[in-house]
């Protein structure tokens, strides 16, 4: 069974950047889709961006040109990369393995100044 360890979350100011990174166990992590979801305090799981195996990428519509993922297949690793941060994207960020549907346990994002 994959496992999926979030990291990079933190503090940091509006209008500052973050960049998280997912990194799974096991040698099948190149032939899985990534998400990235966040759920905000009092709101549901939200989907932000995914990223295929053949690096085909989808984001919320909100935030598309802020937000960027990427996938280094050699290091079993997504990414993503996170502009112009704002207050309102605080959040726990999560990925997950679309198939086999595992979570990591998160890590946290608190924009403020």
């Amino acid at each position: 069974q994959v496992q999926l360890v979030e990291s990079g979350g933190g503090l940091v100011q509006p209008g500052g950047s973050l960049r998280l990174s997912c990194t799974a166990s096991g040698s099948r992590f190149s032939i899985y889709t990534m998400d990235w979801y966040r759920q905000a305090p009092g709101k549901h799981r939200e989907l932000v961006a995914a990223i295929s195996s053949g690096g085909n990428t989808y984001y919320e519509d909100s935030l598309k040109g802020r937000f960027t993922i990427s996938r280094d297949n050699a290091k079993n690793t997504v990414y993503l990369q996170m502009e112009s941060l704002k207050p309102e994207d605080t959040a726990v960020y999560y990925c997950r393995a679309r198939d086999p549907n595992v979570w990591g346990k998160g890590t946290p994002v608190i924009v403020s100044s």
